[in-house]
């Protein structure tokens, strides 16, 4: 556990809301509350590792498995062309807690090497919107 408390596993708890999209044994997504686009997503272990090579052997599998799903799911309930999927470790991490980003992405989204310009969500009722349409995007499969 780390020194401080960590907001992560605050969330994976329950403990702290957040627009969930995907809560299973191992692992949660929800949506990042600074978003690069709508239905930029955060997949975490619910066990707290702070960085990749952190993460045990007998958990890659099922985080990045699931990392595939939520990269389909996303690009489906977003209408998206593709998708773009990382980790930062250390550097960049604003959350001590691994995380993958999964966000959705079109040809010419503004997006030009990491100076990338954020997205404000205009409410709640938007993120509700896109929370849901990943939701049933994941469920279709």
């Amino acid at each position: 556990m780390p020194a401080r408390p960590c907001v992560f596993c605050s969330i994976a708890r329950g403990e702290t809301p957040a627009y969930i999209v995907l809560d299973e044994p191992e692992v949660t997504a929800f949506l990042d509350h600074h978003p690069l686009f709508p239905g930029h997503c955060l997949l975490i272990p619910r066990a707290h590792h702070e960085v990749l090579t952190d993460i045990p052997a007998s958990l890659v599998g099922p985080l990045f498995t699931t990392a595939q799903r939520l990269a389909r799911a996303v690009e489906s309930a977003c209408s998206a062309e593709g998708s773009f999927v990382a980790i930062n470790n250390r550097i960049s991490q604003s959350v001590p807690h691994v995380h993958i980003h999964v966000v959705p992405r079109r040809q010419r989204d503004g997006l030009k090497g990491f100076f990338w310009p954020r997205y404000k969500y205009t409410g709640e009722h938007e993120m509700c919107g896109f929370r849901d349409a990943i939701v049933t995007a994941l469920a279709a499969g």
